[in-house]
């Protein structure tokens, strides 16, 4: 993988990473929603199988940050940050199991709208008048793609629009962290503590994990799931955040044509009207983000 940066330098290495996590993601989606929809997997024993999986394949990175990463004095803000995200994941997997997999991926893109709402009322920061504008332009997208006002429309699509508010409120959390914790820090107590949370709720589904095609089904969601995230801590270490966000974009690209070629998802117009939306306020905000970041430094 190094090979890579060294080849073609750090910010077309790092687009390239982007890129194929999306990629990856695309394929986790895909499976995940095949599981569901086609091999009626509960989406609560989905979710636990794919964490546990990727944490067993991530086992290795633990291992090298030893007990110094455990080290903490926020256990309590750990556990709520991670009951956000196991909440999220729960929401995420569930929509997957009765949307289709364009209006999902879309939808989950609001989480920076959610995210400035939550930073500027628990992380009392100041949002200008751009900022809510940019807020209310995404939401607008949001509605585009839901399209309540139409008969197609269904309860289940706003199932991703929660997970989007709950992976939101993890990353506000987050934020809040890094003021007192290392990134392995993070790291390490996300992966702990992300399994036995899904365990619980995956409980009264049960933990069955047969050797046919459900079980290999489950074994490559948690692999991809692992590469996946490799990709993305390995985009953020070689470019900056506001250069790496139109690469990320991509997925949704990938999600509407394995969507198209799996289950003949193929999306309406109103999508990309929605989507553009969506992207370009989530993109106005990171730059905005960026651009305090560097200005206080």
């Amino acid at each position: 993988m190094t090979r890579i940066s060294h080849a073609f330098g750090p910010s077309v290495a790092g687009a390239f990473f982007m890129i194929a996590a999306g990629a990856l993601f695309a394929a986790v989606n895909t499976l995940v929603q095949y599981g569901a929809m086609v091999q009626g997997i509960a989406p609560a024993r989905l979710a636990f199988w794919q964490y546990l999986i990727a944490l067993c394949f991530s086992l290795p990175w633990l291992w090298s940050h030893g007990v110094a990463a455990l080290r903490t004095r926020a256990l309590g803000w750990h556990l709520l940050r991670v009951g956000f995200a196991a909440a999220g994941v729960q929401l995420w997997v569930t929509g997957l199991a009765h949307v289709p997999i364009w209006q999902a991926i879309a939808l989950i893109m609001l989480a920076p709208m959610f995210v400035t709402i939550g930073a500027v009322l628990f992380l009392r920061e100041v949002a200008s008048a751009q900022r809510w504008t940019a807020v209310a332009v995404g939401f607008a997208g949001g509605m585009v793609i839901l399209a309540p006002w139409s008969e197609a429309f269904t309860p289940h699509a706003l199932l991703p629009v929660g997970a989007a508010a709950l992976w939101a409120a993890s990353s506000v959390v987050t934020k809040f962290l890094t003021w007192r914790e290392t990134p392995e820090t993070l790291t390490v107590y996300l992966l702990l503590l992300l399994t036995p949370v899904n365990a619980a709720v995956a409980w009264g589904d049960g933990f069955g994990l047969d050797f046919g095609a459900s079980g290999l089904l489950l074994v490559s969601t948690g692999l991809l799931t692992a590469l996946a995230q490799y990709a993305i801590a390995r985009a953020y270490s070689l470019a900056d955040a506001a250069y790496l966000q139109p690469f990320d974009h991509v997925k949704l690209v990938f999600n509407v044509l394995l969507g198209a070629a799996v289950f003949g998802f193929y999306p309406p117009g109103s999508l990309w009207i929605g989507a553009a939306l969506i992207i370009g306020a989530s993109s106005w905000l990171l730059l905005q983000d960026e651009g305090a970041v560097e200005a206080t430094a």
